[in-house]
């Protein structure tokens, strides 16, 4: 197939502040590449594809970010920006998607525009949908092209379906990634970690929390989107606690990652999937998480990791105590059987060729 691929609009590829978008994105290129599809990225000016996803062409378009619904409130409006570059991907699809001969456009970006054009147009417009739920506009396009042709919808994992008015039972993709670029790591040292953008909704004062009661250092690696609220997570906890790591790429990421003895995911929110869990168990470090979201349906207890009731920093704490009995090579093998970009790409091929069907 010839697709198009259109990111996600709050800021250029590589920079961070897709999240957990810009790492789907790198994975699935490189692996509908490797099985013969055709494929161009339209994203923000600034961005850059990874080596592996070199072979796709990349369509760059200037304009003001998206602000993210995500942190907008339920009842908050769709609003966009003068010059938004939301509005200027979707012109330029309209534009030039027809006449460049496309089989398919696949959205990544959690964005009201997209999902509202789907019905109206007769591009194929597909979406990979990257959040649960966050925001009653949303909810309810989401709602409309389930309703108008839900072979057009996939999403992540089934708690994150679940937050949606869907009439059929939906397309599950979980994600994929390169895991060669992951390195196994045996053996562990006196260090927890955690992965994420520094926001409330991500909850890294439980995690500093539950490694101040271990006695342990955590390391912190992510985008500080929230300077305030990361200073106060900094002072709830004794000096020395967290060590502030920063965004690094996949590469630094995955070497610094795979010395922690456990990952502690602490979302205070239905997480879609949970990218930073499986980067973790790719290089033997097992989980401890929430039973929330989708990273509930990652860990499996006893095997990767450990899950405890949500907001429960006392059971986090008890749970590394307990970490030493799981087998690290398990956690790899995990990610090797359902988390490959092989198999993403199996999945999102088969998706994308029902959808395409009269």
């Amino acid at each position: 197939m010839k697709l198009l691929v259109v990111a996600t609009a709050l800021g250029p590829l590589g920079s961070g502040r897709g999240g957990g978008v810009e790492l789907t994105l790198a994975g699935l290129v490189a692996g509908l590449l490797q099985r013969g599809h055709r494929i161009t990225v339209l994203a923000a000016e600034g961005s850059q594809l990874p080596a592996d996803g070199a072979a796709a062409e990349l369509w760059r378009c200037a304009g003001s970010p998206q602000p993210s619904v995500q942190h907008q409130g339920r009842e908050a409006l769709i609003s966009m920006p003068a010059d938004a570059l939301l509005a200027r991907f979707w012109r330029r699809v309209l534009a030039e998607a027809p006449a460049a001969g496309f089989d398919a456009v696949l959205n990544l970006g959690y964005d009201w525009l997209p999902f509202w054009l789907t019905p109206t147009t007769a591009l194929p417009i597909f979406h990979l949908v990257s959040m649960g739920s966050v925001n009653a506009a949303m909810d309810a396009v989401i709602a409309e092209v389930a309703a108008w042709d839900q072979r057009r919808l996939a999403f992540h994992t089934a708690s994150q379906a679940a937050d949606f008015a869907l009439p059929q039972p939906p397309v599950l993709v979980g994600n994929g990634f390169d895991l060669t670029a992951y390195t196994f790591c045996p053996e562990p040292e006196a260090l927890l970690g955690w992965v994420g953008r520094v926001a409330p909704e991500k909850g890294l004062e439980d995690a500093a929390a539950a490694a101040a009661r271990c006695g342990l250092p955590l390391a912190v690696w992510g985008l500080v989107e929230d300077e305030a609220y990361a200073a106060a997570v900094q002072a709830s906890v004794p000096a020395g606690t967290l060590q502030w790591r920063g965004f690094l790429p996949t590469a630094q990421l995955q070497a610094e990652l795979g010395s922690c003895r456990a990952l502690l995911n602490t979302p205070k929110w239905n997480e879609a999937y949970g990218n930073v869990v499986v980067e973790a168990l790719a290089c033997g470090v097992p989980v401890l998480a929430y039973r929330r979201g989708g990273p509930a349906e990652l860990v499996q207890p006893g095997v990767n990791g450990w899950l405890v009731d949500p907001d429960d920093v006392t059971a986090l704490a008890e749970a590394v105590q307990r970490v030493d009995r799981l087998d690290r090579s398990a956690c790899r093998q995990w990610v090797e059987r359902h988390a490959s970009r092989q198999v993403l790409a199996e999945r999102m091929e088969v998706w994308l060729e029902q959808g395409l069907k009269p």
